[in-house]
């Protein structure tokens, strides 16, 4: 097993969102849940944010801390008035911390189906050549 400083991505333990200020708006803030794969070439990141669109999505990524946060907004229907309401609205609030393994330039983001898929390449490693030395 790899030790932690490794890692390319490190998972913060999820815990309740805490700010040393208050929040501007009530209502619920979710923990997205999370798949990482690897692979040679890169990390892929899916998170499920159910309900959240493009236009309410946020990411957000300084001193290498990825912040991502989503807000969903209540279905209502005009012509219909809901008989149970189960589906949760709220906001959607997660972080992780790269290590200097991942290029953050060249970070994407794709969210569907209520799925975000942010795809993490690595740096690419120097590869190793010869130089050709010229008479001066």
């Amino acid at each position: 097993m790899m030790e932690p400083d490794a890692r390319e991505l490190q998972v913060k333990e999820k815990k309740e969102v805490t700010a040393s200020s208050e929040q501007t708006q009530t209502g619920l803030v979710y923990t997205p849940e999370v798949d990482i794969f690897e692979t040679e070439q890169a990390l892929t990141l899916l998170a499920d944010m159910p309900g959240v669109t493009p236009e309410n999505l946020s990411i957000d990524l300084r001193e290498d801390v990825l912040t991502l946060s989503g807000n969903t907004v209540p279905a209502q229907s005009p012509s219909e008035e809901p008989l149970v309401i189960e589906y949760g609205v709220g906001k959607y609030y997660r972080q992780f911390t790269l290590s200097e393994m991942i290029d953050q330039t060249k970070i994407t983001a794709v969210i569907k189906d209520g799925v975000l898929r942010l795809t993490l390449p690595k740096i690419e490693k120097a590869s190793p050549r010869k130089i050709t030395v010229s008479a001066g």
